[in-house]
């Protein structure tokens, strides 16, 4: 059962979203679940919904602060006008929280879709703290984060005919990670972006969906114990 939460930004001010937990009153490994550009929706709360029902304690920050949409237009500009500074620190906040919540085990990852792979890939040079990363189909913008600083191992998930978030430069942001050291592991899908959105049929695709989640709860599974 979702229930409302509140809880303290990085820097202090306040921030909103929802949380999820497994059945039973154990302590679990947790993950800060990232919306899309649609904002935290039916879909974000599915996701949420099978990640408790894979023993993980998700919390899911609402970045657009109440707000969300079906148009693509609205999207777009929701997105857009998104302040990353505060949405980062909505996400350093909520990583705080589940660290010290009583159902958590204390290690937290991130896992984000579209935007939300953006916002995780980004969080990653932010938050030392997060033990796992799983973007799925989404890049920061070009220059705008220090990859350098990241500490916990990355799975990205991308598509092969994706314009906006372009497999190639995953690959090349792979292998410059991998070469100072870090862990990022990139999966390619054939697949258009949004692959995973089981809601939208123009371009869900199943066998690529359900490999990509075996995929990210084993290794959720792995690094947050």
């Amino acid at each position: 059962m979702f229930e409302p939460i509140k809880f303290a930004t990085k820097g202090g001010g306040d921030a909103t979203g929802e949380m999820v937990a497994p059945e039973g009153e154990g302590r679990a490994p947790a993950v800060v679940l990232i919306q899309e550009w649609w904002g935290l929706n039916g879909q974000i709360r599915d996701i949420a919904q099978k990640l408790a029902k894979e023993g993980f304690v998700v919390a899911m920050p609402d970045l657009y602060h109440g707000r969300w949409t079906v148009d693509a237009e609205e999207a777009a500009k929701l997105m857009n006008a998104l302040d990353w500074p505060r949405a980062l620190d909505e996400i350093a906040g909520a990583a705080a929280f589940l660290a010290s919540h009583p159902r958590s085990n204390g290690n937290v990852g991130i896992i984000g879709f579209c935007l939300g792979g953006a916002l995780s890939f980004a969080a990653a040079t932010k938050i030392p703290e997060l033990k796992a990363v799983v973007p799925y189909y989404g890049l920061p913008p070009a220059g705008s984060v220090d990859y350098t600083n990241v500490k916990a191992p990355i799975l990205a998930h991308f598509a092969s005919q994706d314009e906006w978030a372009r497999a190639d430069l995953a690959q090349k942001l792979q292998a410059e990670m991998n070469g100072r050291g870090q862990s990022m592991e990139l999966h390619v899908y054939e697949a258009g972006h949004a692959f995973s959105h089981e809601a939208r049929r123009d371009v869900y695709v199943p066998e690529a969906a359900k490999l990509a989640w075996s995929r990210t709860v084993a290794f959720l599974h792995k690094h947050l114990g």
